[in-house]
């Protein structure tokens, strides 16, 4: 407002005097400033006051004091003599008036008929019609402004313009205002006073006549205020009174600037504020304007950006005016740009004396004090030419490209400097426009080159500004400009938009002047690795560099190594892992297998050789053991190797068609080398790093379920809960210390020692169950070699079971070694004799190797554990190992059938078809084979059967005794007795029964994991004395059903027998409608095989199945009527043939007729004896004379034991 530029406004002094009422201070003001106080400081002393402490009233004598000397004192006590209480009911009065006129300036009751104009009518009246004067002038303001609707005007009033009466009329107005307050709201009448000339003064008296409505005036100057200020006259006056008021109360300028931002109204009263803010203790680092513009475009507050961005972009569109915020902002920020550059540009003085190599570099550096200023200008000058659209003047660019081609010295702070200059380069080459311009940054990019390694080794960082310059390189070789933008962006910390047309002349100048692809691979092998490279180094880093060269094939289109570098870098990596590390890997194997172009297939990098493998693996546990003067290698590098390589197995395997098709085969790594890592130890040890080591967890466990089945077994998992749960902390809490107080050569003479040494063997295998997994590592050879002297006679039970434990801990740590051990420690002993020591590969090519163990193993049910952990896990190495084999021959062998037989259409698919049949065929043998050795373990030998022992007891202990069950060897099931229902010597705790329970665990398993399994097991067959153990053992035996129909129908009556002995035990065992279904079946087939088996046969297939039918009458007695049928056909069958060659002394056929008609008078008390003791004493008179007649009283028997089961169940 320079309307009123010549007019005194109170001072801060005065206002703050004001506000603490410091009479002290009061009474140092000049007359001038205490006159604009006077209508407060005379209310104060004449009102009576709240405070009616003593000391109030000393202060309010020297204020009377004060006033005492002051003419116009008498002018302002005479105004507060009115009746304010009638002025305010005319006051209202006229309001209500206006109102029904709308607003239109009719007969005015506060005012009559004006005879002059209304500063002379002023001038005679007296003090009550100055203030109704005053009131009605005011309160027409007031009313037109309410009916503006926001629209700004500027209303003339001489009663407001007159310079003569300007404190009079300021007196009128502060006392009207204190007087009457309702009437006339602080906020409002602020409001009206911005549309009178003068108006920021009248504002600045009322409020410091009234010092505590400041914060609410300026909350409603603001909250009314434009969004825009600049854009109108309204705004730039209201901006200006704001500015006013806070001149007068600097200490809330700042809080007066939080409310611009907090309303999003005024932008330009923020910046004006923060223009004339002086703090007390002056930032060198970062001015006020600089921080306070630099939050509101890089803040997180999108409302905010736009609305400043707005300012920006408005303010630029108006010519050019001095009075603009907008200008003096970009003055002030080209004032403190030019502030700190450096003071020479000579080209001839060198930017650092320490620095030999820079003599000619023509540049004096930038301060280290203004290195931090310098940054936080670059920012803003990206954030306004970026976000708020800022087109820089031909000066401001002129400084700029000054500044951000200035060298600054060797600190973090440089290092972030020059990288903020480089990134604004890229975001905005217009700056760059003349040659002159363009030699100085070529120059400058050139000296970025130079003294990258300086700054590095100097600021001691490990991401500086060459990386990026080599990512930036690369991505313009690449064509990838979006990833330049992206980096830039990243960098500056801005969305900023680039356009990539803009790039262009940038990429010309990289691509052609300073960096060719050729020298940014040359350089890249060269840059240092990042030592401790992990996730908590931020920045652009080597490892950025190298995968996108990479990703791009520049090392092999250039024929440059970079395994060297990689394998540097893996080594010298720790936790948390860096997020490119996997990246990288992923693209080096890619760069290996696949060639960069197919005129050139040799144009690949070379693999991590194995020795350098072997090299990172000689210390870890489950390797060779810590080796002198070796240089150990953290956990971090020695999983990432392992990712390596399992990983490159996995893509060899996917890329064999495509490296055939090349007459391409790359080496896969040896499993000599895959037998020396401890896989499984250091997957353990990743699972307790998964935080730190981001998705390589995961990614090795999909890669080893993928390649290495038989280190995740389900079991494996379970055991490693019980191993290093929080039992087996507390327990191993326990020892003294962490140093073993047994050698593994004490461990071997208690061994041989045995059975004398039991006690000292068992005190050191306890002692030994106190160690974690990785301890026990050292002593597993130990324990491995020496198992077979535990099947010695004599041995106790317990040291067996520690040495299972012992065993399941190692094989959380030491899977694939252990086995072999183990299998080669439990051969039989002549094998022992001969030295025959068995591979990794020999067990993985023939599982069944594990079970060519000593014999006394299958005895022993600790040691039966171990075996059958190995069996299961060699049996899924087999699975993998063929299928890997197939995979890796068969394309190969393809691409030559192709190449041998182009002639002859079809033939290549022909040999791959038959070798996927074959090897499924060889692993179903296997599997097959494998459960036919179990289940032979299972059958008790001689001296076990002497002793009494018997498959049947498993079922019998389950379900019952079964009825009409022959024991194995007799003729007819009538002859069980007492012998049958006793128990074996030791009952159900004996080692066959410990071992067979073993065992069906193991079947239950395969049988879910692969049903055909089962399927073709049971079409092989196995002892029918083994049915009682497998149906009541195995759970998952019911899938059998599924199939039963189909043995059936096999010609073999050896699998038809087999089928329905099974299908007995099974509806014993799972009496299901399914059961049923296949009971009839079996029942009708039965009958179907009566009818057109000769008499040899006949004999053959009954005998056994005949008892059958008392388990299908016990399970589904609705059977009953279809069994006895059957029976009675059959005996008249037998004993029509009978008949034909002897005479029939007993009436057989009749006989069966009355026990299937009357089943229960055939066993009443008295009768029934004889009918039971006749059949047999003909039986063993006649049993070895004519088959049939064996049939005949088969069938018989098998009636009476179907009518006593019967019977027993009722």
């Amino acid at each position: 407002m320079a309307d009123s530029a010549g007019l005194q406004f109170v001072s801060s002094y005065a206002f703050e005097a004001m506000q603490k009422v410091d009479v002290v201070r009061l009474a140092a003001l000049s007359d001038p400033e205490l006159r604009l106080l006077l209508p407060c400081l005379v209310r104060m002393a004449l009102c009576a006051p709240a405070d009616q402490s003593q000391s109030w009233a000393q202060d309010k004598k020297l204020i009377l004091r004060l006033l005492s000397g002051v003419e116009a004192v008498n002018s302002i006590v005479a105004l507060l003599s009115v009746d304010f209480h009638a002025l305010e009911q005319d006051a209202r009065k006229e309001q209500q008036l206006r109102h029904k006129a709308g607003g239109s300036n009719g007969e005015s009751i506060l005012v009559s008929q004006l005879q002059h104009g209304l500063t002379l009518e002023f001038e005679h009246s007296d003090p009550l019609r100055r203030l109704r004067l005053t009131l009605s002038e005011l309160l027409a303001i007031m009313n037109k402004v309410a009916d503006s609707n926001g629209e700004f005007f500027l209303k003339s009033s001489e009663l407001f313009e007159s310079p003569v009466y300007l404190e009079e009329v300021a007196d009128v107005l502060c006392i009207l205002q204190a007087e009457l307050p309702s009437l006339l709201p602080i906020v409002d009448v602020a409001e009206a006073l911005l549309h009178v000339r003068n108006g920021d003064w009248f504002m600045c008296l009322l409020v410091a006549n009234v010092p505590d409505s400041f914060g609410e005036v300026c909350r409603g100057l603001i909250k009314n205020g434009e969004r825009q200020d600049e854009e109108s006259v309204g705004g730039r006056r209201r901006t200006e009174a704001l500015r006013q008021l806070c001149q007068m109360n600097p200490s809330q300028a700042l809080n007066i600037r939080a409310m611009v931002v907090e309303e999003c109204h005024l932008p330009g009263l923020g910046v004006a504020l923060t223009l004339d803010y002086k703090p007390d203790s002056a930032d060198e680092a970062v001015s006020p304007l600089v921080s306070y513009v630099s939050g509101l475009l890089l803040g997180t507050n999108g409302k905010v950006r736009t609305w400043f961005s707005m300012f920006i972009r408005n303010g630029q569109q108006r010519k050019r005016e001095s009075s603009s915020v907008l200008w003096q902002m970009r003055r002030q920020l080209l004032l403190e740009l030019v502030a700190i550059l450096p003071r020479s540009r000579s080209t001839h003085v060198p930017n650092d004396a320490n620095m030999e190599d820079e003599g000619g570099s023509g540049y004096s550096g930038l301060r280290e004090e203004h290195v931090v200023k310098a940054s936080a200008l670059l920012r803003l000058y990206c954030a306004l030419m970026g976000i708020a659209g800022l087109r820089p003047t031909d000066e401001e660019a002129e400084q700029l490209l000054q500044l951000m081609t200035s060298r600054p010295p060797a600190t973090p702070a440089g290092v972030r400097f020059v990288s903020l200059s480089f990134c604004k380069l890229l975001a905005f080459p217009t700056l760059v426009s003349t040659p002159e311009q363009e030699q100085l940054m070529v120059m400058w990019l050139s000296w970025m080159i130079k003294e990258e390694e300086y700054f590095e080794s100097a600021a001691g960082v490990s991401a500086s500004f060459g990386e990026m310059l080599l990512l930036v390189a690369m991505y313009f070789h690449s064509n990838q400009l979006s990833s330049i933008i992206e980096l830039v962006c990243s960098t500056l910390g801005m969305k900023i938009a680039i356009k990539p047309s803009s790039l262009s002349k940038m990429k010309t100048i990289f691509t052609q002047e300073i960096f060719t692809e050729q020298v940014v691979t040359a350089h890249a092998v060269r840059v240092a690795v990042t030592n401790n490279l992990s996730a908590n180094i931020t920045g652009f880093l080597p490892i950025h560099c190298i995968y996108q060269l990479l990703r791009s094939r520049a090392f092999t289109k250039h024929k440059v190594s970079i395994k060297d570098w990689i394998y540097r870098q893996l080594c010298e990596t720790t936790t948390p892992i860096h997020t490119q590390l996997i990246p990288l890997i992923d693209a080096y194997i890619n760069s290996i297998l696949t060639p960069a172009s197919k005129a050139n297939p040799e144009a690949t990098n070379q693999p991590i050789t194995e020795q350098e493998i072997l090299n990172v693996f000689q210390s870890s546990a489950g390797g060779d053991g810590s080796r002198g003067g070796r240089q150990r290698y953290s956990i971090t590098t020695q999983l990432l190797i392992l990712y390596y390589i399992l990983s490159f197995e996995e893509n060899l395997l996917a890329s064999t068609k495509q490296l055939a098709l090349m007459q391409r085969k790359p080496k896969s790594y040896s499993a000599a080398l895959m037998d020396q890592i401890p896989i499984k130890y250091l997957v353990t040890q990743a699972q307790g790093l998964q935080q730190e080591l981001g998705g390589l967890h995961s990614a090795l466990l999909r890669l080893l379920a993928t390649n290495y089945p038989h280190l995740c077994l389900v079991e494996d998992w379970v055991c490693e809960e019980e191993v290093t749960g929080t039992l087996p902390l507390l327990r191993r809490m326990m020892l003294p210390s962490n140093t073993c107080r047994y050698t593994q050569s004490q461990l071997h003479q208690a061994f041989q020692k045995l059975p004398s040494s039991s006690p000292r063997l068992m005190r050191i295998l306890e002692h030994l169950t106190l160690l974690s997994p990785g301890d026990l590592i050292p002593y597993a050879e130990a324990l491995t070699a020496s198992m077979a002297l535990l099947l010695e006679p004599g041995v106790p039970r317990r040291l067996l079971q520690t040495l299972n434990k012992l065993w399941i801990g190692l094989n959380t740590v030491m899977p694939r070694r252990l086995w072999v051990m183990t299998v080669n420690a439990l051969q039989p002993s002549a094998k022992l004799l001969r030295q025959q020591r068995y591979t990794q590969n020999d067990l993985m090519v023939d599982p069944l190797i594990v079970l060519r163990c000593d014999q006394r193993v299958y005895r022993s049910p600790p040691l039966m554990d171990i075996v059958l952990h190995m069996l299961n896990g060699y049996l899924l190495a087999s699975k993998a190992y063929l299928q890997c084999h197939l995979k890796e021959t068969a394309d190969f062998d393809r691409q030559n059938q192709i190449v041998s037989n182009v002639a002859v259409p079809g033939q290549p698919d022909t040999p791959e078809v038959t070798r996927e049949e074959l090897k499924n065929a060889l692993l179903a043998a296997q599997d097959s084979a494998a459960v036919q050795i179990l289940l032979e373990i299972c059958l008790p030998t001689s001296e076990e059967q002497l002793l009494g022992a018997t498959t049947e007891s498993l079922l019998r202990n389950n379900l019952g005794p079964v009825p009409g069950r022959p024991k194995q060897g007799s003729l007819l099931p009538t002859t069980r007795g007492s012998v049958e229902d006793t128990e074996p010597e030791g009952g159900l705790l004996s080692d066959l029964r410990e071992v067979q329970c073993l065992i069906c665990c193991l079947l239950h398993q395969m049988f879910i994991a692969d049903p055909n399994i089962a399927k073709l097991v049971h079409f092989q067959g196995y002892p029918q004395a083994l049915l009682p153990l497998t149906v009541a053992g195995i759970p998952s035996i019911h899938i059998c059903l599924d199939f039963i129909p189909e043995l059936l129908a096999q010609p073999q009556l050896e699998k038809q027998i087999f089928a329905i002995q099974l299908l007995s035990y099974l509806c014993t065992q799972y009496a299901l409608p399914k059961s049923l279904s296949v009971a009839r079946l079996a029942i009708s087939v039965m009958g179907t095989l009566l009818t057109v088996l000769n008499r040899a046969k006949r004999f053959s297939f009954f005998m056994p199945t005949l008892p059958c039918l008392v388990a299908f009458c016990q399970a589904f007695p609705p059977l009953y009527d279809d069994v006895a049928a059957l029976l009675v056909q059959v005996g008249q069958v037998c004993a029509s043939d009978v008949a034909t060659k002897v005479r029939d002394i007993d009436p057989f056929v009749a006989r069966l007729q009355s026990l299937r008609e009357k089943p229960q008078e055939a066993a009443a008390p008295g009768g029934g004896s004889s009918k039971l003791t006749l059949p047999q004493k003909t039986a063993e008179e006649l049993g070895g004379a004519d088959p049939d007649v064996q049939l005949c009283y088969c069938v018989e028997a098998t009636f009476m034991d179907i009518i006593s089961s019967t019977l027993h169940g009722l």
